[in-house]
């Protein structure tokens, strides 16, 4: 099945993984809309193939009218990439309940307010794909990163579950679970890590880097050959799976 003139909706599509799913689905002729809050940022690097909306993810009326704004525009959704999301750790008694509901927020409640929307209009076609961006911290515990790591095992939860709802039909649902990968947030995480432990930013990236079994960061670009490969011809007996990509076993 190519993927050819259908029509993909990837969150947080203006930087890092989410930018490279986007380019690789357009490279292979998917009509791509990119969503992120600041519309300059996906401004600036679409092209063609890749639309721009603002879209905030944890505001339901706002995930509601930009679906439907881009299946009138370019059709129903086939292809779902829920990747918006935020990574930040926090010990737990240095979290605020406030902390704690923004980051589910993005990360949970903005997949499920995404892919129940693009559901919508992918119901009513022949076929689909949706693709969860969790995390290596969605398989197991990440150190000082509760918040984040209990968004990511419950985006897999959710994940699984859609897929036996629709076992058997031609609809299927994966999550990716990244390690650490060479994004922005990296950079972020960085300064976030140097602070807390209070040592100097190439002894942080380390600590980055030593987490990934291969001892190198993961290229944006890794990411996005496997959900182009999820898409593709041969995947269609691939649902409520989470591929791991951080350079051998967890």
């Amino acid at each position: 099945m190519s993927i050819a003139g259908k029509h993909a909706f990837v969150t947080g599509g203006g930087t890092g993984i989410g930018l490279a799913i986007a380019r690789a689905l357009a490279a292979e002729g998917a009509k791509v809309t990119i969503t992120g809050r600041r519309l300059e940022v996906l401004q600036e690097v679409a092209s063609e193939g890749l639309f721009p909306m603002a879209m905030d993810v944890r505001d339901e009326d706002e995930v509601r009218a930009t679906v439907a704004a881009a299946v009138t525009a370019r059709g129903p959704v086939q292809i779902c990439v829920a990747n918006a999301g935020i990574a930040e750790g926090k010990a737990l008694h240095k979290m605020s309940l406030d902390f704690w509901r923004n980051m589910m927020a993005t990360n949970l409640d903005g997949a499920f307010l995404t892919i129940r929307e693009c559901m919508d209009s992918m119901r009513q076609t022949d076929w689909g794909r949706v693709i969860t961006i969790s995390s290596i911290a969605g398989v197991r515990g990440l150190k000082g990163a509760p918040c984040y790591t209990a968004t990511k095992h419950g985006l897999i939860g959710l994940t699984r579950a859609l897929s036996e709802d629709y076992l058997g039909s031609t609809f299927t649902f994966n999550a990716i679970c990244p390690g650490y990968v060479d994004t922005p947030i990296v950079e972020r995480n960085t300064v976030s890590i140097s602070e807390r432990a209070g040592i100097d930013a190439e002894a942080a990236r380390q600590i980055m880097l030593e987490a990934n079994r291969h001892k190198r960061l993961i290229a944006p670009e890794e990411i996005a050959a496997a959900a182009v490969w999820l898409c593709g011809p041969g995947s269609q007996s691939v649902s409520g799976q989470c591929i791991e990509i951080a350079g051998g076993q967890t």
